[in-house]
């Protein structure tokens, strides 16, 4: 914002945008309201006062953007505003594709790496490979601190049919390379992988609640159920939510008839609303777990609690997130929205699961913090249950309201190898430098393998991949400690293969690697072990 004066009065944001968020959205909604055209007329007369007679000039545009979310935040934690260009950079991913050159990028010492080039994408008809890095965009350099990871998704998406040139600088070519690339429509995906853990047991990682999940979540569970999958890990774990409506039709899945999913309480019976199954779920015999962490949210514990108070499934993990509203989206004239909490969910028991938010978005905002303070992640003894909202399952079973879902199986944080040394060079982004060099280095043999269990089974030995990444972590400013690098030797070098797996063959791979030593997802596999003779959950 261009700020044109020091002086203005502590006052003028919150009356910018109470002016807008009443007298435009409230007002033209409600123009009958007495009460609300006559707040509409004073904060309409305010704004002409300002623009007229203020003492510097304002930039009254400017003001407005600037002050609608703080008057907001006085709501509710997720009662928000969208500009309009936040706003399609919000739907473009929960509607599953947005326009840009198809590529999976990391910055690597202020430059662009290319990590994956997408398989028909724009990027890939150009010629543009894996490892290249991306030194100009539309002749403007692209290196240095100012090129963080959203900065160069707004230079690298644009409207479908758009150019972008690119500089590009390549490992076996001195001179830089230029493509111009016209930009297309790229799939965003909300199941990054599944895969069998063992003979029996189907994985799927869902990643979000987008408007294709439900699809991409049937085709993985029947590719899974073909392969012999009797019982499914599903995991949720950094899951923030999305559509609720492709989380029903998830749970659905494994439930019989007419069994409650979600409710929703508004202040106006127009915001009430239930859900129950319709029994034509797929996987209504399958026993399932479901994998939570303090980053799941919204939809997330809605699928979570509907399965938890159903007695259909194991949920494993810690405490999850705690958001419970609903928001509906408003669209204001200039394209920009807000998103305004008209109601609660409900899980199927009658809970709650909103955390606290009366004492003000500082203490709302550091919860998860002091979940890290008060030692919840690793104890369930320290785990914050609100004692006075009890709630019983469908089949008598205790559980909690009011703060996320208390997993029926509490797996503390694995803290096993996370020594000093291991988070300084995680914290610099070394695992991820080294896997994208190694894989730049090893690309040709790389490509002649046909998946990730042949790299395994050809890796160097883990004495060789921990020595040769202490030795360029050494060249990266961090001296070695091998003391400590032997304590994190296992978490070293798992992070490494999974990671350099990942930018050779996607997702599909990183997964199944990086979850071997899992303790949550370990956890999951045997409890579904000690549980197969009592679904539904009746202990």
């Amino acid at each position: 914002m261009k700020q044109q004066s020091t002086r203005q009065p502590i006052w003028l944001p919150l009356a910018l945008a109470l002016a807008v968020v009443v007298g435009v959205f409230l007002g033209s909604r409600f123009s009958s309201n007495n009460k609300v055209a006559e707040n509409d007329r004073k904060l309409n007369a305010i704004l002409n006062l300002i623009a007229q007679d203020y003492v510097d000039t304002t930039n009254l545009k400017d003001l407005i953007e600037m002050s609608i979310p703080e008057i907001l935040s006085n709501l509710d934690p997720h009662t928000s505003y969208f500009s309009a260009e936040e706003l399609k950079a919000a739907t473009d991913d929960l509607n599953g594709s947005f326009s840009g050159i198809g590529i999976s990028f990391v910055m690597m010492d202020d430059t662009i790496g290319v990590v994956e080039v997408i398989p028909g994408g724009p990027s890939e008809k150009v010629g543009l490979l894996a490892g290249d890095r991306i030194v100009m965009i539309d002749d403007s350099t692209a290196t240095g601190e100012t090129m963080t990871n959203g900065a160069v998704m707004k230079r690298l998406r644009g409207p479908k049919g758009s150019k972008v040139k690119l500089g590009i600088k390549r490992q076996n070519s001195k001179k830089l390379l230029s493509f111009t690339i016209i930009r297309g429509d790229i799939p965003v995906n909300s199941v990054d992988a599944y895969y069998m853990i063992d003979d029996i047991t189907g994985y799927v990682k869902v990643n979000q609640f987008g408007r294709h999940t439900y699809d991409e979540f049937i085709t993985a569970m029947a590719s899974l159920q073909d392969d012999g999958a009797e019982r499914y890990i599903l995991d949720l774990r950094g899951n923030g939510g999305g559509f609720m409506e492709m989380a029903v039709l998830m749970v659905n899945e494994f439930l019989p008839a007419n069994q409650p999913i979600v409710f929703t309480r508004g202040r106006y019976e127009r915001d009430d609303s239930e859900v129950w199954s319709d029994g034509n779920g797929s996987f209504q015999d399958a026993e399932v777990a479901v994998l939570i962490d303090e980053f799941s949210a919204s939809a997330s514990e809605i699928m979570a609690g509907a399965l938890q108070d159903n007695d259909r499934g194991l949920i494993v993990g810690c405490r999850s997130f705690g958001k419970g509203l609903v928001q509906k989206e408003f669209d204001l004239p200039d394209s920009s929205a807000i998103r305004l909490t008209t109601a609660r969910y409900y899980t199927p028991s009658g809970r709650c699961i909103q955390k606290d938010y009366k004492q003000g978005m500082f203490n709302y905002e550091k919860e998860l913090i002091d979940r890290y303070i008060n030692g919840e992640l690793y104890s369930r003894d320290s785990m914050k249950i609100d004692k006075d909202q009890v709630f019983t399952t469908a089949f008598g079973r205790t559980v909690y309201g009011g703060g996320g879902i208390v997993p029926d199986i509490f797996v503390a944080r694995d803290t096993s190898g996370v020594t000093s040394y291991y988070i300084e060079v995680a914290n610099a982004g070394l695992l991820q430098r080294y896997a994208f060099n190694y894989c730049d280095q090893h690309r040709t043999a790389l490509s002649k393998l046909d998946d990730y269990h042949q790299f395994l089974a050809t890796a160097p030995s883990d004495e060789e991949m921990l020595t040769d990444f202490a030795d360029y972590a050494q060249r990266n400013g961090i001296t070695p400690r091998w003391y400590y690098i032997n304590q994190s030797r296992d978490v070293i070098v798992t992070n490494l293969k999974a990671l350099i797996a990942r930018n050779t063959y996607g997702n599909m791979a990183f997964y199944p690697i990086i979850n071997h030593t899992d303790k949550t997802v370990q956890a999951a596999l045997n409890a579904l072990n000690q549980h197969k003779a009592a679904f539904p959950i009746t202990e």
